[in-house]
């Protein structure tokens, strides 16, 4: 029975000297920061972070109702979150930790290589139903989107669709792993999804920018010299009382290694 007890007390002395932080937000950056999370505790020992996704909208509001530490978004925070930040008596900071293109993907049965932003608005708004009017064979167009929590979600209908609103009844998915895999799965269909979460099972298409003159591929080459169009930044953000608490991470994610880290996992580093 000592020795339960003396157990348990050590336990809980190692416990107590561990520094626990949470990191709750966009899809996009998930994966990321799995990666940079994992790195920087098998160097720190003392600290625990975990790290969750859901989507931007998400992770504000757990910033705001104080069960995250760091908001991880693919979006810029909305006057309105901040403004319910401040309201609390608090100040928000943000850090951007990376940037990310957005490659639009369909499935590699599909002989289209290229979309002006104009045809991507008319598919994504419903305006363009069918791949036999952009080129492609008499298919049925079937578009996936992020649902509406989704940084993505926002900054695809922002610059690609140019704030006009999602066809009625387009087919939200949760996560972004779930557009790829239904996209892999599915002929006629088309997604967008970030650079990082490219593989074999989707085909990105080339995207144009100037009315058909250009066609570009995403790619880390292609978001770096700014010749692709769909590129955007990826944030973190903590309110400034947390500041002692998740600093260093930050701080670690925008060092050499971090960045190190943010090509790696095939998001364009700082």
């Amino acid at each position: 029975m000592k020795r339960v007890i003396l157990a348990v007390a050590i336990l809980v002395t190692s416990l107590a000297g561990v520094q626990a932080q949470k990191i709750k937000g966009s899809d996009t950056v998930l994966p990321l920061s799995q990666k940079e999370a994992e790195n920087y505790m098998k160097a720190h020992s003392s600290q625990a972070i975990t790290v969750t996704g859901g989507g931007s909208g998400v992770g504000l509001s757990a910033l705001i109702e104080g069960t995250t530490d760091i908001a991880q978004s693919s979006r810029k925070i909305k006057f309105d979150e901040k403004q319910k930040i401040q309201e609390s008596g608090k100040t928000v900071k943000e850090v951007i930790i990376a940037y990310d293109a957005l490659a639009v993907i369909i499935n590699p049965a599909n002989k289209v290589t290229k979309l002006t932003r104009e045809q991507l608005e008319g598919i994504f708004t419903g305006k363009i139903t069918n791949w036999k009017e952009v080129g492609g064979e008499d298919v049925k167009i079937i578009p996936y989107s992020r649902e509406t929590s989704s940084g993505t979600y926002e900054f695809f209908k922002e610059h690609v669709l140019k704030n006009k609103n999602y066809k009625s009844g387009i087919m939200s998915m949760p996560a972004t792993g779930a557009i790829v895999q239904s996209v892999s799965q599915t002929k006629g269909a088309i997604g967008y999804v970030g650079l990082a979460y490219l593989n074999k099972e989707v085909k990105a298409i080339h995207v144009s920018n100037d009315k058909g003159k250009n066609y570009v591929a995403p790619s880390v080459a292609t978001a770096k010299d700014g010749t692709y169009p769909i590129v955007r930044p990826l944030y973190y953000y903590y309110v400034t009382k947390s500041e002692k608490l998740v600093r260093p991470f930050i701080d670690y994610v925008l060092s050499p290694a971090g960045q190190k880290t943010v090509a790696e996992v095939g998001f364009i580093a700082l």
